[in-house]
């Protein structure tokens, strides 16, 4: 499948960095939405343990050569979505603790994510999951008090788009109230542990501008043998229905623009899938808010989430335009050496136009290995 739509626009860059690049600023104009993109959900504290030699074993001690610390759960979408230029806000409670204070501070003035429409909770504890990763495995310990009442507004602000995870049986309001001002809604769907695969159990998915299961779900979803066909079952449903298949790749159709577009994974060495997902749709997000041609946008996911899973950690493996650029120009160097990425060169050919030639070639720094070092 082929996509044969133009680009509408690239971003610009002001200041000759990466971090400076807005991928929707050839469409920003007045009285636009201040927020791009609106999150609501549960954050984590996010502790992971790296360099394990093996599984931790009853009774004794286990030590770890790497650890890291962010923030987690919608965090990394919330990461994910600013590390690539897009305005974004969170709505979510967050502890009157040093873990709060944390997640917080990391959020707002790390990443630029904005919580005004956000609560501190005295006397509420924050949300903690460590994670051992060892042999391309991870094993998770979370510990959560009962999660207090709904954390955003009484209706969603105004935003261009929003992320939605949807679940077997339960309707969000505030999904209907963002379709209804006008915001496109993205959303995935978890695992159904009741085994029932209804799609008539999703009551949000009428309200879903993009619906973005992974390839099992989606072909237990619609009953269907692969995951084309189950694109193209979802495809009746949904204006864009994406079907993502790890490794492999991704393949899609977009009904509003006619395309259609499949385009295989980046293989790279990968060291812990965490939050890949959410950084697949934060890339995919992206691209469609911007209005590149679909097969454009499948291939930025793609790449964004083979970035992530080559480090450790949710949010903190999230990458930026520093990260895209340092990629491409390594890529497109090993190509003019003789490297076999001719195809390769090719398909991510696009990212010329969004790059500007002046980005130096440095990696984003990441979250604090660990919580709290202050002054020099």
């Amino acid at each position: 499948m082929n996509s044969t739509k133009h680009r509408k626009g690239a971003p610009v860059s002001t200041a000759g960095t990466a971090d400076s690049i807005d991928p929707l600023a050839a469409l920003r104009a007045p009285g636009d939405p201040q927020h791009d993109v609106y999150l609501t959900g549960t954050v984590f504290l996010d502790i992971i343990f790296t360099g394990l030699d093996h599984a931790p074993v009853r009774g004794t001690e286990t030590w770890a050569r790497g650890m890291g610390s962010s923030p987690g759960g919608i965090a990394n979408m919330a990461t994910a979505l600013a590390r690539l230029g897009l305005h974004t806000t969170l709505a979510a409670a967050f502890g009157a603790d040093v873990y709060g204070d944390y997640c917080w501070e990391s959020l707002a003035t790390g990443e630029g994510v904005d919580l005004s429409h956000s609560r501190r909770l005295p006397g509420w504890h924050s949300p903690v999951t460590v994670s051992m990763a060892y042999d391309g495995e991870r094993t998770m310990v979370t510990h959560e008090h009962p999660a207090p009442p709904p954390a955003g507004p009484a209706a969603p602000p105004p935003a261009r788009a929003c992320v939605a995870s949807f679940e077997p049986g339960r309707q969000d309001d505030w999904v209907r109230r963002a379709h209804t001002q006008g915001s496109h809604v993205f959303a995935d769907v978890g695992w159904d542990d009741s085994g029932r695969w209804d799609l008539a159990a999703l009551p949000d998915l009428a309200h879903a501008h993009a619906f973005l299961p992974n390839a099992a779900e989606a072909q237990r979803y619609t009953r269907t043998d692969t995951p084309e066909q189950a694109v193209r079952a979802l495809a009746d449903l949904v204006p864009i229905a994406v079907v993502t298949k790890g490794a492999e790749g991704a393949v899609a159709i977009d009904s509003l623009t006619g395309e259609s577009a499949e385009v295989p994974g980046l293989h790279v060495a990968a060291l812990d899938p965490t939050g890949a997902g959410d950084v697949f749709v934060a890339g995919f997000m992206t691209g469609t808010l911007a209005g590149w041609p679909l097969a454009d946008r499948l291939a930025f996911a793609n790449l964004t989430a083979a970035l992530s899973v080559q480090h450790f950690g949710g949010s903190l493996a999230a990458p930026g335009w520093a990260e895209v650029a340092a990629w491409w120009a390594l890529t497109a160097r090993q190509a003019e050496d003789g490297a076999d990425c001719g195809e390769l060169v090719r398909r991510y050919r696009f990212l010329d136009e969004l790059i500007p030639a002046g980005v130096r070639e440095w990696p984003r720094l990441r979250a604090l290995p660990t919580i709290g070092f202050r002054g020099v």
